[in-house]
């Protein structure tokens, strides 16, 4: 399998969040099993996969606007605040109107 072969959204994930869909699949989806297996709460879990869920969510769009889902990734993962992503993609869409 080539790159090009490889979808964007399985690009997008990190070598942790690979692992982490790999345990769920492993697991039939038990987020309670990974829990245990992480030794973390299931609420830490729910989060993460909430995570990978925005990320692999992110990527289906990420030829149209790449900018935004740029600036949406680093808030996902924690770069910047969801509030300062906020403000550069209202920018960002602001100046688009108004060219």
């Amino acid at each position: 399998m080539h790159t090009k072969d490889i979808p964007a959204w399985i690009l997008a994930l990190d070598n942790e969040d690979i692992e982490f869909i790999r345990k769920f699949v492993l697991s039939s989806g038990s987020l309670k099993q990974i829990a245990k297996s992480y030794e973390v709460s299931y609420p830490t879990v729910r989060t993460r996969l909430d995570r990978i869920i925005q990320k692999i969510e992110l990527n289906e769009d990420i030829e149209k606007e790449p900018l935004i889902n740029y600036v949406k990734q680093l808030a996902i993962d924690s770069r910047i605040s969801l509030d300062d992503a906020k403000n550069i993609i209202d920018k960002y869409k602001a100046e688009r109107m108004d060219h």
